[in-house]
């Protein structure tokens, strides 16, 4: 059985990389067969050069992007765990308060952030708010279905024996809500990643305090195409990077119980 799952495990890997190969091979191949030019869409090779080049203010860029979409999932998770677990106390708050949960949801972070920005003068400050906004409704949606969808018998069971509140959501509906978390934490880290680029985009900062926003901004300023991809990939790359560490967190909290990352027999 183990050579099959190892080989399960080389296949998930290989696959999408043999394809991802073929891709950029089909990519450059074309494109230097059809003379594209780099001002408008530049080869896999002339978006390596540019990041040989500006590899410095790339990676510092990405620093200052990370750091902000961390903060903003940091932050997301807690006071999203936080609003679940109180609106799982008492239906009352969840029928007051969901809505406005929905209304930070369907409300385009570019509309709200020029007013973050403004009333927020630090700039880290008020990049985070933004992020964590959009970040949080996965996690308050995700983890209040989990934290409602409990064994109706596990839960007469526990009201049988005068569980409590804090019992019950501690033994029974935690555990129980354990998977709808972890999918929520999938999305949530993909959009606070997309939260803080976007809030960048408005704010439009300079200096050592610019993130990869601001990089692909002053790339189309100076119709650098490469330089804008570079960093397209680099925030594509952080995206897949953050899913998969989700994704591995969840298979290490998971796999030893829930049967969503059991494997089956064979």
């Amino acid at each position: 059985m183990k050579p099959l799952l190892e080989s399960e495990t080389f296949v998930r890997i290989a696959a999408p990389l043999a394809v991802g190969v073929v891709l950029f091979v089909v990519w450059e191949v074309g494109f230097r067969l059809a003379s594209v030019p780099v001002y408008l869409f530049p080869k896999p090779s002339d978006i390596f050069v540019s990041f040989v080049h500006n590899w410095p203010s790339l990676l510092r860029a990405l620093g200052v992007t990370l750091r902000v979409t961390l903060q903003a999932f940091a932050a997301a998770v807690v006071i999203g765990t936080l609003v679940a677990f109180m609106f799982v106390q008492s239906r009352a708050i969840e029928v007051s308060l969901f809505p406005y949960a929905v209304l930070l949801q369907v409300t385009p972070v570019v509309a709200i952030a020029p007013l973050i920005i403004i009333l927020v003068k630090n700039t880290q400050a008020s990049l985070t708010i933004c992020a964590t906004l959009v970040a949080l409704f996965p996690i308050i949606s995700n983890t209040t279905l989990g934290l409602r969808s409990v064994d109706p018998g596990l839960a007469n069971y526990f009201r049988m024996n005068r569980a409590g509140r804090l019992k019950t959501l501690i033994k029974l509906r935690i555990p129980g809500a354990l998977p709808y978390f972890f999918g929520g934490l999938r999305i949530s880290s993909g959009l606070a990643l997309i939260g803080a680029v976007v809030a960048e985009f408005v704010a439009g900062t300079g200096g050592r305090s610019s993130g990869l926003a601001y990089e692909i901004l002053d790339a189309g300023f100076t119709l650098d195409i490469p330089r804008m991809f570079a960093a397209l990939f680099l925030i594509t790359l952080t995206g897949v990077l953050l899913f998969g560490a989700m994704v591995v967190l969840s298979k290490l909290a998971l796999s030893n119980w829930h049967e969503s990352e059991i494997r089956p027999e064979t």
